[in-house]
């Protein structure tokens, strides 16, 4: 009697929008503007506009405004930097005997 499986109706839907040439309209492709960078390549895009604007931030801004006192690091996103702080001097390796 319910043989039909539950969301059947959202396994339909991303069938159907996944047939986007078909249809005709193109899917946005979002590169970085950087032409050295791997993400230049229409390949190798990200997902969205803001993940664009992050990875530029990331790897290509000049202004890092957030540096760390412990081991020097900067970093330009802050979210990135509060990461950091989170392990930042964890990994502690031990003095070798024989150097």
């Amino acid at each position: 009697m319910h043989r039909r499986p539950h969301k059947a109706w959202k396994m339909l839907k991303r069938e159907t929008s996944s047939l986007s040439p078909v249809t005709g309209s193109k899917k946005r492709v979002f590169v970085c503007p950087k032409p050295s960078c791997q993400h230049h390549n229409p390949c190798h895009t990200l997902g969205d506009l803001v993940g664009i604007k992050k990875h530029y931030e990331e790897k290509h801004s000049v202004n890092r405004q957030w540096a760390c006192a412990r081991c020097g690091r900067s970093y330009a996103v802050h979210s990135d930097y509060k990461a950091h702080l989170k392990t930042c001097g964890m990994h502690i390796f031990p003095r070798c005997f024989w150097c």
